[in-house]
């Protein structure tokens, strides 16, 4: 399978709030925001340029995008993104849409995704 992929322009986080936690204000800022409750959590993951200090979080990632709308009987898309990136050692954080989904890599390992995605078949767009 083989996919194309672009990269999100600038940095994001992922943080954790109490599972009742009203959404913050600035969950809402950027132009890629997932927000997900469940009865453990409060899970956003936005752009880290607006957020404020002391939270649960994780700063500095990149966003690749999967070219979509993916059919949603297809199998094996995640499996064929993120199989080559832990082989390469490459963490993600997955978030998924109902017509795609994105994979996180932290912005350091950025460069060395995009290489692995590439020689795994998949494409860039914006490369």
């Amino acid at each position: 399978m083989s996919l194309t992929l672009s990269l999100l322009p600038g940095t994001f986080m992922i943080c954790r709030l109490e599972p009742k936690a009203v959404i913050p204000d600035w969950a809402s800022a950027g132009s890629f925001i997932s927000i997900t409750r469940t009865g453990d959590e409060l899970s956003i993951v936005c752009s880290d340029a607006n957020v404020s200090e002391g939270l649960k979080s994780d700063r500095g990632w990149s966003c690749f995008k999967v070219e979509g709308p993916i059919d949603r009987s297809l199998t094996g898309v995640l499996a064929s993104l993120t199989s080559p990136l832990a082989e390469a050692r490459i963490n993600i954080f997955a978030v998924s849409t109902y017509d795609t989904d994105y994979l996180l890599v932290k912005k350091e390992k950025r460069t060395r995704a995009e290489e692995v995605l590439i020689q795994s078949g998949h494409r860039l767009a914006n490369r």
